[in-house]
């Protein structure tokens, strides 16, 4: 199969627009920064957004990173934005690496650069396309997931792979930690992609039929617990869910978000029957107990669950 670059003779560096928008994207483009090897042009990234009680407008993590170093910046109010499409035609960019951008890129654009739209993805694909890949990863209790970097096409996260990197993921790894461990992996897998590339030795290889899985983004209704589930299942979806949206349940009709849990061993409680001791709170589930390790009650801070457990009147149940 021919390499992926259209012009096998070409070689470092290559002139780049960056699309991405959160913190995690910012830190990819970070370290392109600080290597140096090929020139970011520009970045493309989401409109500023309203954050905080003011709802202020505030640039994207991206946006601000690009600001630091005078780098030009294109929020777009959508990819398809034929301002969008021309601008990108004059700054010419070899290649357009993808971090988390928030939108689908337009079949216009797709060909604009000669060596493509290059994207991380926090997964093995074809195994977990979509939006939240590490949460259902650990959703599934996938003891292995990893980095796929692969050229956008029109389909979700279809593209063939460019690059490929393992992560195991821990016992008891929430999103947050494994994401944090993910980037600092993509990231380096980026470069390295993005030099073979200018190269011309990257060969690009189709994404197998068998085997895809979708990981549409998690919601808050969805991060609520079913206490009638296995408390292994239950662990996972805390793990998942933290640091966003959070699994949460009910307690005397208040709310109480749950942000660490593991599977505990001891005398049986019916799903959702509560049971808080001086340095402990066990629930019960639908197979096994879970002890709740981290809290936060509603309206107030994040504390430990044995701590919130002695504020209790009494046995309970979660609803």
């Amino acid at each position: 199969m021919a390499p992926l670059c259209r012009d096998s003779n070409r070689l470092p560096p290559m002139r780049l627009v960056f699309a991405g928008t959160p913190q995690v994207a910012a830190d990819t483009l970070a370290r392109l920064l600080e290597r140096g090897n090929h020139e970011v042009a520009a970045v493309i990234t989401r409109p500023d957004a309203p954050q905080g009680r003011s709802s202020r407008a505030v640039p994207s993590p991206v946006a601000q990173l690009a600001a630091e170093h005078d780098i030009e910046v294109l929020r777009p109010a959508r990819p398809g934005d034929p301002a969008l499409a021309a601008r990108l035609g004059e700054l010419a960019p070899d290649c357009c690496p993808v971090v988390a951008y928030g939108g689908l890129i337009p079949r216009t654009l797709l060909a604009v650069p000669p060596n493509g739209w290059v994207n991380v993805h926090f997964s093995l694909l074809p195994r977990w396309r979509g939006a939240a890949p590490v949460q259902h990863a650990i959703l599934a209790g996938d003891p292995v997931t990893g980095v796929t970097v692969f050229e956008l096409v029109e389909g979700l996260d279809a593209g063939p792979v460019l690059a490929t990197s393992e992560y195991v993921l821990g016992a008891a790894e929430t999103t947050g930690e494994a994401l944090a461990a993910l980037q600092e992996l993509g990231a380096g897998l980026l470069a390295t992609t993005l030099d073979r590339l200018a190269a011309g030795t990257v060969t690009a290889l189709p994404q197998p039929e068998a085997g895809i899985t979708l990981a549409p983004k998690l919601t808050v209704a969805g991060a609520r617990i079913d206490w009638t589930r296995p408390a292994l299942e239950i662990s996972r979806q805390v793990r998942a869910n933290n640091p966003s949206p959070v699994a949460w349940t009910e307690l005397a009709g208040e709310r109480l978000r749950v942000l660490l849990a593991v599977p505990a061993d001891g005398e049986d409680l019916s799903p959702g029957e509560l049971r808080a001791g001086k340095r402990s709170v066990l629930v019960g589930t639908g197979a096994g107990l879970l002890e709740l390790l981290q809290v936060q009650p509603a309206g107030k801070r994040v504390v430990a669950a044995a701590d919130w457990g002695r504020g209790l009147r009494g046995p309970g149940r979660f609803q």
